[in-house]
């Protein structure tokens, strides 16, 4: 046979002899670190920078295969240092929760300093805001650097321009991946691939639940068709505390003493902290981009004690709970996606109806494996900081998947008028025909009734009633709340209404 006289490498083999593999390790040299500049020195930053630098600065040798009794010695590949070199802070002057070292980390009031340093590797951003974050993501995106974020409003309001200059990025990227294989020919076994993505934010919604990661891999071969969360711990503890019988106002003020909610808890409390994080994985579950102000969106301030009274009765509790589905009116998943926030009926038996104090749980419908739920803590400096670390990490490694692996299909439409079943409570003063009043209405609006359930009447001048409904609109629950709360000879208040999870009827 002719021998050529190209050299050509080849791909090591797993098999390689022993000493090869040991002749190969004596000429290693250290890694580099990878050098972070972090933006953001507060509770979450603090976590951050305490992590990295206490348990990750050194190399951090691992086994990719698990020795074998066979092999004399196991695979043994390398992961880079990681390396915090700088903080951006507002104010050099305020105390930290973190002990700094002095020796690799450097504080600065100028962002620029981080963005225009070429030493720097990979940009961090939990700052919070969408200002200046804005031009912390981007341009940290434009210059090259690898760029994880926990915010999650900075998302919402700007995904379309951020996951362009990702996929923009991502794109030149594989271009100069196929290039240089092409060329060279070279594969290198105990050394990850150059990094699929550049760019993390799995810290953005529900803290410490892997639940971004998940979507973006675990889903490839899988339908979804539905995600349920609750992804804020503090109205989750204030609802715990009303179904124990405490008040909104008694509920919300302990939840501020005890340093869960803000002074004003606006964005908690009238759910607007779950649309954000709705809309982040709607996006990634179903490929749409979904504009946040545009999305129904009801909090948990008209609730009283009489409706945990009757979601008792009917086998439930309340949850704020985000939802995104694709439920078509003959009860298919194949429907325009919905994507809407409420106070919502939920089952006893349901995982989460369990969720108690300020626990965050997502749970997923899909078509492989029908409901999966993911559990977990919703807030909190570590397990928020736990989640940005993981992002850094599998950047890091080169093991960090698409930022966003899902393009939405060319027919689907969003549907913001959105189907379920409906709790709907009447606060009324006693007297005749009232039912019978109800009954008409619902029938002018299109909204077939299920059942009506009623409390003894202890005050006739101050009462409530409440109707459940089959399935229908939320716009023609709606008109029908608008035409009873017209009814000013008995309707003493505003009607509530919510929807109601389908396991209860079907």
């Amino acid at each position: 046979m002719a021998h050529s006289n190209n050299k050509m490498s080849t791909p090591l083999s797993p098999v390689a002899s022993s000493s090869s593999r040991r002749k190969k390790s004596q000429v290693l040299k250290p890694m580099p670190p990878l050098r972070i500049g972090m933006v953001g020195g507060g509770t979450i930053g603090g976590g951050v920078y305490e992590l990295i630098m206490g348990r990750l600065k050194e190399e951090r040798p691992y086994s990719p295969r698990s020795s074998s009794k066979h092999s004399k010695q196991s695979q043994v590949c390398r992961k880079r240092p990681l390396w915090i070199t700088k903080v951006c802070v507002k104010d050099l002057s305020k105390p930290r929760s973190f002990h700094l070292d002095e020796e690799i980390t450097t504080m600065t009031t100028n962002v620029d300093s981080i963005l225009n340093d070429p030493n720097i590797d990979m940009v961090v951003e939990v700052m919070g805001g969408t200002g200046l974050a804005k031009k912390v993501v981007e341009e940290g995106l434009m210059k090259g650097k690898m760029v994880v974020t926990a915010n999650k409003a900075l998302l919402a309001n700007h995904l379309e321009s951020i996951q362009g200059l990702v996929n923009q990025i991502q794109e030149a990227q594989d271009k100069q991946l196929l290039q240089h294989q092409q060329e060279q020919q070279l594969y290198m076994y105990n050394m990850p691939l150059p990094v699929a993505s550049c760019f993390g934010f799995e810290a953005a919604v529900c803290a410490g639940i892997p639940i971004i990661h998940t979507l973006q891999t675990c889903y490839a071969g899988d339908v979804i068709h539905q995600i349920q969360g609750i992804c804020n711990g503090t109205t989750n503890y204030i609802l715990e505390k009303m179904k124990n019988g405490a008040s909104m106002e008694e509920a919300l003020l302990e939840t501020q003493d005890l340093g869960y909610a803000e002074e004003d808890p606006n964005e908690d409390i009238e759910g607007f902290d779950v649309r954000v994080k709705i809309c982040l994985l709607a996006k990634l579950a179903f490929g749409l981009t979904v504009p946040v102000q545009d999305v129904p969106c009801r909090g948990i301030t008209l609730l009283e004690r009489i409706d945990f009274e009757y979601a008792k009765v009917l086998g439930c509790t309340i949850k704020l709970v985000g939802t995104a589905q694709r439920l078509h009116e003959a009860r298919e998943w194949d429907g325009p996606l919905s994507v809407y926030v409420s106070p919502l009926m939920v089952p006893k038996d349901h995982v989460l109806a369990r969720i108690s104090s300020h626990g965050n749980a997502v749970a997923i419908t899909s078509a492989n494996m029908g409901t999966c739920s993911y559990l977990g803590p919703g807030a909190g400096r570590f397990p928020t900081a736990n989640s940005v670390v993981a992002d850094i990490c599998r950047i890091a490694d080169g093991q960090q998947g698409p930022a966003f692996p899902i393009e939405a299909p060319p027919h689907l439409e969003l549907d913001l008028d959105y189907i379920a079943i409906f709790y709907i409570r009447i606060p009324f003063q006693d007297g005749l025909g009232i039912i019978k009043r109800v009954g008409e209405l619902s029938e002018d609006c299109g909204v077939s009734i299920h059942s009506i359930l009623q409390t003894p009447i202890m005050d006739r001048m101050s009462a409530d009633f409440c109707v459940t409904t089959e399935e229908c609109k939320v716009s023609q629950v709606e008109d029908l709340c608008e035409a009873i709360n017209q009814q000013v000879d008995f309707c003493r208040a505003p009607c509530v209404y919510m929807p109601m999870m389908r396991e209860i009827y079907y």
